[in-house]
């Protein structure tokens, strides 16, 4: 069934190098599809049997998320965690600015910061960090933000349009795939450390697992584009591995 399908093993391939050949086109093409909805829908075992319920997407959202996350007497302002959630939904793959966050939102970075913890802490979003070995431009400090669902993710923004009309295509897809990576892992016994790698001129990896000496740089793009390689000029112990739609199973 459809919930066999979604269990990519992508963890797996990206630490061994594993290639997986779908035996047929058809098989290529229903996994595209599953695809498909799972980055606008998610992965909620309701969503995946009824794709296309936006209603319940928006339904779990504000139960799940505002009645039950905020109920919590560590949220005293309904209002701006609701207001927050909304604005990083907006955000996914991008560096965490708390300053404009506090900004937009008229309020302290340290709430800001207290409440990003609580979505965390609740499973709803999660941050990487940089990976950087003090190379003078690399980024250090600032996170990266991803929701562990997109359903979730596309519900808070109000927009379940098809994929092909969509300009955040590519960090959907992102979105999912990091996701996947840190689920996965989590039940496995790998015991990486996950990152992302940037640096201020712009050069960067989406995902750095790290375990010893064990370096894995992970490009994740929808469609298949040249490789940078400044993360294996800087890092030349490092693998490299290319992640898109038509190879991540």
């Amino acid at each position: 069934g459809i919930e066999k399908d979604l269990n990519f093993n992508i963890i797996e391939k990206i630490i061994n190098d594993k290639e997986y050949n779908p035996k047929d086109q058809l098989y290529k093409f229903d996994i595209k599809n599953i695809l498909n909805s799972v980055l606008i829908y998610g992965q909620y075992p309701h969503s995946i049997k009824n794709p296309n319920d936006e209603k319940y997407l928006l339904n779990f959202v504000d139960s799940l998320i505002f009645k039950d996350i905020l109920e919590l007497s560590l949220i005293e302002n309904k209002k701006l965690a609701k207001d927050l959630l909304k604005l990083l939904a907006f955000q996914i793959g991008n560096l965490i600015n708390y300053s404009e966050l506090a900004v937009s939102l008229k309020a302290d970075q340290r709430t800001i910061k207290r409440y990003i913890e609580i979505f965390e802490q609740s499973f709803i979003i999660y941050r990487l960090y940089p990976y950087s070995k003090s190379k003078r431009d690399e980024i250090i400090k600032s996170a990266k933000i991803f929701f562990y669902d997109n359903g979730v993710r596309n519900a808070l923004i109000g927009d379940f349009s098809d994929l092909n009309s969509r300009i955040d295509k590519g960090a959907l897809f992102e979105n999912f795939i990091v996701g996947e990576l840190i689920k996965q892992h989590s039940y496995s016994e790998k015991n990486f450390k996950f990152y992302y790698w940037r640096t201020k001129q712009g050069s960067e990896i989406d995902v750095v697992l790290e375990k010893g000496k064990e370096l894995i740089g992970v490009e994740i793009k929808y469609k298949r584009k040249a490789f940078n390689k400044a993360f294996k000029n800087r890092y030349p112990q490092a693998k490299v591995r290319l992640v898109t739609a038509d190879n991540f199973y």
